[in-house]
């Protein structure tokens, strides 16, 4: 039987550094085929994708991805834990997947595979850390990096572990590895080193590749073109197409009447039922009003950070605030019964053959159209789709309602 390898991407927008992570993951694996579980229109860290997940996944599928499945909202804007879970629990279900290749500071998951299995027991000593911590008024990313390192052994692992779960990558990794846990899947977790540019890097420090944020950050003051050197020719040639179409370049500020209207209309009572709407948050919201008519989106999400609240943790908030996205929807009860569907966004030929592969081995229903099946998360996908698309420049219902005239992409 052929090898597959799973990947989990964004590609906000795809660079040549997915690419040189795509090609080491195959390379490392000796897999034949590529599945991507590919985030929709709002993404991990709570802001909007650059570009429409349909123009992602067709740059995904140039690359030579053979087969890309949407991530559900209910899983793309969540913390680490939810996001992996969600992510790795559909690679699960397709039955295929022999690999899960994921990119780290390190390139190593010696300190990280021993953490996953005793944290996945969720050990008490470890939750009453991160109460603790979490009490004193200290972000929930610091506080769980803390209360996780407790587990150590000794000062000297505690303090290891601490730096290492502070880097992005190593989180995230640290939480596929507690999915397959979870999950009891047999799929074989890699990684490999990050390379030439780090998760959060602002400009580029090397001549051919950049983080996504950097290239996103050019586009954005000097236009795309710009970042010719640090992105495929397939990348700029459909970034060109969306953009000349008025799809494009999406970014926050797209969605700040929409947004404002929300906050303006709901009460506080109102608020603290949205999702990430936590401790108060309501109120400070709602404080921020007076400003509104004047403030960017960044200038509002400025205005409400404090100590205790990330930059992103926010961002999420007010994705979920646009989108309705109640509390009792998004609960951990609700999260841990996993995905419902796999939806397929593209295929490559190659990809055709996993789709017969998987009529045997999926266990969860595959979904071409969203016309033929009802899921209340495939529901919310729909939505956010729709939502996304109502920014464009150049908006219509049909670009709005795209998922339900367009098959997947077959490449």
């Amino acid at each position: 039987m052929s090898t597959v390898v799973g990947i989990i991407v964004e590609y906000n927008p795809l660079h040549n550094g997915h690419v040189l992570h795509y090609s080491r993951a195959k390379e490392l694996t000796g897999a034949e085929y590529c599945v991507a579980i590919l985030s929709g229109p709002f993404l991990q860290r709570g802001e909007p994708a650059i570009l429409s997940k349909q123009a992602r996944a067709e740059m995904a599928l140039h690359m030579g991805v053979d087969l890309v499945i949407e991530l559900p909202i209910h899983y793309a804007v969540q913390p680490a834990e939810w996001f992996a879970f969600g992510a790795v629990s559909l690679l699960e279900a397709t039955g295929i997947v022999d690999y899960l290749c994921f990119g780290t500071e390190s390139g190593s998951l010696h300190e990280l595979l021993p953490l996953a299995k005793q944290l996945t027991q969720e050990d008490p000593i470890m939750q009453q850390e991160l109460t603790h911590l979490l009490s004193t008024g200290m972000n929930y990313p610091t506080a769980y990096s803390a209360a996780a390192s407790k587990l150590a052994h000794n000062l000297d692992q505690q303090e290891e572990i601490r730096q290492l779960l502070h880097q992005p990558n190593h989180s995230l990794a640290l939480h596929y590895l507690i999915a397959l846990e979870r999950l009891g899947s047999p799929i074989i977790p890699l990684t490999i080193a990050r390379e030439s540019a780090a998760y959060h890097d602002t400009t580029p420090s090397h001549s051919n590749i950049a983080s996504a944020t950097s290239v996103r950050k050019m586009v954005s003051t000097d236009g795309v073109e710009a970042i010719t050197p640090y992105i495929p020719s397939y990348t700029l040639e459909i970034m060109r197409r969306e953009f000349s179409a008025g799809r494009g370049p999406v970014h926050w500020e797209t969605f700040r009447q929409p947004l404002i209207h929300h906050l303006m209309t709901h009460t506080p009572e109102q608020l603290s039922l949205i999702h990430e709407v936590t401790e108060g948050l309501e109120y400070r919201v709602k404080k921020t009003l007076p400003i509104l008519s004047q403030a960017t989106v960044e200038e509002l999400l400025h205005s409400l950070k404090t100590k205790r609240y990330t930059h992103t943790k926010l961002q999420r908030m007010l994705t979920h605030i646009l989108l309705n996205h109640s509390k009792e929807e998004m609960s951990p009860k609700e999260l841990a019964k996993g995905p419902g569907y796999l939806r397929i966004l593209g295929f490559s030929k190659q990809g055709r053959q996993l789709l017969k592969r998987m009529k045997k081995t999926a266990t969860l229903p595959t979904i071409m159209k969203p016309s033929v099946f009802t899921h209340h998360h495939l529901e919310r996908d729909l939505q956010a789709a729709a939502a996304y698309a109502n920014g464009y420049d150049q908006s219509d219902m049909r670009d709005m309602y795209r998922d339900y005239y367009e098959s997947p992409i077959r490449w």
